[in-house]
């Protein structure tokens, strides 16, 4: 199921993913979580206006634990797991993700282990295709909507946005619109 879900966004196709229960406080950190591949040039773009969404509004990145150091100055962080930090990103790699880099070159990120599970392997597996150990991520819900709790709300808002798919974690299931 992972592999499928890694060829729609390649393929670039704007996804979500939905397992588990939902993430405490206002942050997507894979349990209700609009997802993109992070190099799409126009990726920004296509977000936002799925999430109806002010242009210029950035979006986050989830990124492999282990890979985080290796594409922005942590400083002295070892890790950014809440989403909480914006990071510069080094100068060899920002060109290879657009879509999650901010104007002043900066990206907020999530660092991800291995106890996410499923997540972790999607963006593994994503590192292992394109050589890129991140994912573009922000919450599953459009502008002015609460979060996504239940898998009907999920399905709603595939049928009410132009989302191309919902990967349902537990269930090993995708819906395509």
């Amino acid at each position: 199921m992972i592999s499928q879900v890694v060829d729609l966004l390649l393929q670039g196709n704007i996804g979500a993913i939905f397992k588990g229960k939902a993430e405490m406080g206002s942050r997507a950190l894979g349990n209700r979580s609009i997802i993109a591949d992070p190099r799409l040039v126009n990726g920004k773009d296509l977000v936002n206006n799925i999430k109806h969404r002010e242009w210029y509004r950035p979006f986050a990145a989830s990124i492999l634990l282990e890979e985080a150091s290796n594409w922005f100055e942590m400083g002295k962080l070892k890790d950014s797991p809440w989403m909480l930090y914006a990071f510069p990103v080094k100068k060899t790699k920002g060109e290879r993700i657009p879509a999650v880099i901010h104007v002043d070159n900066t990206c907020r990120i999530q660092t991800v282990t291995k106890s996410q599970g499923k997540y972790y392997d999607l963006i593994k597996y994503f590192f292992s295709k394109t050589g890129v150990p991140l994912i573009l991520n922000t919450s599953l819900n459009l502008a002015g909507d609460p979060l996504v709790h239940t898998k009907t709300d999920a399905i709603k808002l595939l049928n009410d946005s132009s989302l191309d798919f919902i990967y349902f974690a537990d269930e090993e299931l995708i819906r395509k619109f």
